[in-house]
């Protein structure tokens, strides 16, 4: 049953990112709040990926897809090319498909406004927040081996797990704080490649044959359209991971815009994300094939980094629903705002740490909500829709 609506869910996704670049092919979008680009992408950048971009392709993922005896589904390419096309390139038109409709078409059928449909996905938001938060908890002790039996969670992860609530509580009473902490985060990032790569000892030559090895999923492409059903089910759970993420991520980032066109938009999400993806799987992959260790400092390096983009995700997405529900730091204060949030998340994360909340079935729920807004506009609101050719009053440079 998921994964028929998974299915479905997709094959409705890419069918309306082809009819909004047609249709829309010219159109200039600008945000509430526009940007420059490099913020733009520095902040969907950190607010869409998490800490296990950092973490999980040297623990566990390459080996994954490397055993073809447990998974014989991925022997059509080599792993690094399989781990790029879960985090990169095509999936990113999930972000372009909401982010347009909240820049471009929500302002005009106010469908999120309505009370039932405003509920639902407030609660995704901060439970797929909280989710986010006992992932994070949960794989500490493989994050940070070095501390503890590498197994157990023990009170210092709970303790960390709190603090990374906090900061990202904090972080998100001013958007301002947003803005400065993505492009600081993206930064790091870039120097933590660098980093990783130095210390490989792999060289230029050596990075350049494996990035070439990406070349695996331009070829292979059709291949993560639908779920690949493999043995693990870490496909599907990759773009279940996605739709959950992708109404919050659009509705959040959608203000940031700047004045691109829908095809420059489109582009720009397909391709300037997945640069640095490609680096730094390319980087890691060396890590893998040689068997180095990341044990010391670089491993510390790495859970620095990773904590930061953990912190860049709960901000935004903190943001984004105390806007939506009203429980702004105006209206609350900031000793309540805080309090508030910090309180909320920490409970939902502790308790969603036993495993019964599942992302599986926070994906089907956004599938629905897409579903259902298609249908109210065809229904009510599709002489609004198809009318419009100009942003919403007010949203122009």
């Amino acid at each position: 049953m998921l994964l028929s609506i998974l299915s479905f869910g997709i094959i409705m996704a890419f069918a309306l990112v082809i009819f909004i670049t047609v249709k829309w092919w010219n159109l200039t979008l600008v945000g509430t709040d526009p940007v420059p680009l490099y913020v733009f992408i520095a902040i969907l950048f950190t607010s869409g990926l998490d800490v296990g971009l950092i973490m999980f392709p040297v623990a566990f993922d390459f080996p994954l897809y490397a055993d073809l005896v447990s998974n014989p589904t991925f022997s059509f390419t080599n792993p690094l090319a399989i781990e790029f096309g879960m985090w990169g390139f095509l999936i990113w038109a999930f972000y372009f498909l909401t982010g347009f409709y909240f820049c471009v078409i929500e302002p005009k059928v106010k469908f999120f406004d309505i009370p039932v449909v405003k509920l639902i996905n407030n609660v995704v938001i901060i439970g797929t927040c909280a989710f986010t938060g006992s992932l994070f908890l949960q794989y500490l002790p493989y994050y940070m081996p070095m501390v503890g039996d590498g197994e157990s969670i023990i009170p210092l992860f709970y303790v960390m797990t709190f603090f990374v609530i906090c900061a990202a509580a904090y972080s998100s009473t001013d958007i301002k704080f947003v803005k400065i902490l993505s492009v600081a985060s993206s930064l790091l990032f870039f120097v933590l490649i660098f980093f990783v790569w130095v210390n490989s000892g792999a060289g230029v030559g050596g990075f350049m044959a494996n990035l070439g090895e990406v070349g695996g999923y331009f070829s292979n492409i059709h291949r993560f359209i639908l779920p690949m059903g493999d043995e693990a089910g870490y496909h599907e759970f990759f773009l279940f991971w996605w739709f959950a993420w992708s109404i919050m991520i659009g509705q959040f980032t959608s203000r940031f815009v700047g004045g691109l066109k829908t095809w420059q938009y489109l582009a720009a999400l397909l391709i300037i994300p997945s640069i640095p993806l490609a680096i730094w799987f390319a980087v890691l992959y060396h890590y893998y094939v040689e068997s180095i260790s990341t044990v010391g400092l670089m491993n510390w390096a790495m859970i620095f980094v990773g904590v930061i983009f953990v912190i860049n995700s709960f901000d935004s997405l903190i943001r984004l629903y105390t806007d939506n529900l009203g429980m702004t730091v105006e209206k609350l204060g900031m000793a309540k705002y805080l309090a508030g949030n910090i309180v909320l998340l920490s409970v939902l994360t502790y308790a969603f740490k036993s495993g019964w909340l599942q992302i599986h079935w926070i994906g089907a729920v956004v599938v629905g909500i897409m579903a259902a807004c298609v249908l109210y506009i065809l229904a009510l609101r599709r002489s609004d829709v198809m009318a419009i050719d100009s942003m919403p009053k007010g949203q122009s440079l």
